[in-house]
């Protein structure tokens, strides 16, 4: 019997979203300085604003003494492996649950180079409004969230036929 193909090939998109993150924080890093000053993009909504974190989302742990970066190194190579493998035993046409595993594959590791080469990640995105501020993320933070969305969502409307009737 032969093997049904599997949703690894949908890792091409990972590769797509760790090399765009990764061209976007070289861009932020040679354009955005100095570090912490907000370049306008939409007022009153959206600057681009450099910085660095050594922790995980909202600065999460980035006040550690280091061990941090491999804790969250550990742990992206962990979830990657785990989707990965995920990826292999989903069919290929099973878009809707390879698009988001793809996005948060390459999302991980696009930071995990950060973490990896810098000991700290380049984020640059700030969105606000008002009083209200967003903390500054990156690329690879949208594609995590993205792909993370998409599961739920996917997830809560898999099986049920278009017209809502069974």
């Amino acid at each position: 019997m032969q093997a049904k193909p599997n949703a690894l090939p949908w890792l091409w998109l990972s590769v797509v979203v760790i090399a765009l993150d990764q061209l976007s924080k070289w861009w932020a890093v040679h354009a955005l300085q100095p570090m912490g000053v907000p370049h306008e993009v939409i007022p009153g909504f959206l600057n681009w604003t450099l910085a660095f974190n050594t922790g995980a989302a909202f600065s999460f742990l980035a006040d550690g003494a280091g061990w941090q970066r491999w804790f969250f190194v550990l742990l992206a190579v962990a979830i990657s492996a785990v989707l990965v493998a995920w990826l292999a035993r989903t069919p290929r046409r099973d878009w809707r649950t390879a698009l988001p595993l793809a996005f948060i594959v390459g999302g991980a590791i696009g930071n995990l180079v950060d973490r990896l080469h810098a000991s700290q990640v380049t984020d640059f995105i700030h969105v606000y409004f008002r009083q209200w501020n967003y903390p500054v993320f990156n690329l690879a933070d949208c594609a995590i969230t993205v792909g993370a969305v998409m599961l739920v969502v996917f997830g809560l409307f898999a099986g049920k036929p278009a017209d809502g009737v069974r």
